[in-house]
């Protein structure tokens, strides 16, 4: 498991001083993800978005975000059916 957190400047925060805040997400590496390279995918899950990003380029990797309705529907297609 990748214990890295990212932390972003809340979006009610600006430049100009004043009250801010900052908030992390931990990134996890997938179960499917070895140490070899490979296909690698990084999850991290907050309560109103699901981000995801390369594992083998955790810094420069883009992020794609998508609602955890989304995700959790994304999940129930990949699980074969009992």
């Amino acid at each position: 498991m990748n214990a890295e957190l990212a932390w972003f400047k809340s979006s009610y925060s600006s430049n100009e001083g004043g009250t801010c805040v900052e908030v992390a997400y931990t990134w996890r590496k997938s179960s499917y993800s070895g140490n070899e390279g490979g296909d690698c995918v990084e999850v991290a899950t907050c309560p109103h978005a699901i981000h995801i990003r390369d594992s083998k380029l955790p810094e420069s990797a883009p992020t794609f975000t998508v609602a955890p309705s989304v995700w959790t529907e994304f999940l129930a297609r990949l699980t074969p059916p009992a």
